[in-house]
């Protein structure tokens, strides 16, 4: 089922749709919380991302609703001749609109970004417990490649 879906970058006033998104993620574990407290954290990261010119956030909406979120990242290394990646990052969709082609739109969406900003390839890392989100990525054309690491600091 195609759905009305316009895809664009996040304003301040889509903060607390995002952050709803995220706080109702049971298998992120980020500890993500609508806590009027915690808004302060987000506002800080959504301006320090908005200020960049190598990272976009995005929404998704559908009739006027933010129904799903992601966010991309240029990154240039040496390895490959100095050639750059586009990193997917955060993609969720709302929880009663999965199903409708949103997540597939979204990433499609990055892909674009990434041929059009010249990128070699597109990465995203997804968690290990998310198998079905696994056979998504994997039907969009996405192939298992690396390992990943992570490790607190903070």
């Amino acid at each position: 089922m195609t759905i009305d879906l316009e895809i664009r970058q996040a304003e301040r006033r889509d903060l607390p749709a995002i952050i709803a998104l995220f706080a109702n993620d049971e298998v992120g574990g980020h500890g993500d919380t609508t806590g009027p407290e915690a808004f302060g954290d987000y506002l800080a990261a959504f301006e320090k991302i908005s200020a960049s010119v190598h990272q976009t956030l995005y929404v998704a909406c559908h009739g006027g609703e933010v129904v799903g979120t992601f966010q991309t990242a240029i990154s240039t290394s040496l390895p490959g001749r100095g050639s750059s990646s586009l990193v997917i990052e955060a993609v969720q969709t709302r929880e009663d609109m999965r199903g409708r082609g949103i997540g597939e739109r979204m990433v499609r969406h990055a892909v674009a970004e990434a041929r059009e900003r010249g990128a070699a390839k597109v990465r995203l890392t997804s968690n290990a417990s998310r198998v079905d989100a696994h056979r998504f990525y994997e039907r969009l054309g996405f192939e298992r490649s690396h390992f990943g690491f992570k490790m607190q600091v903070k």
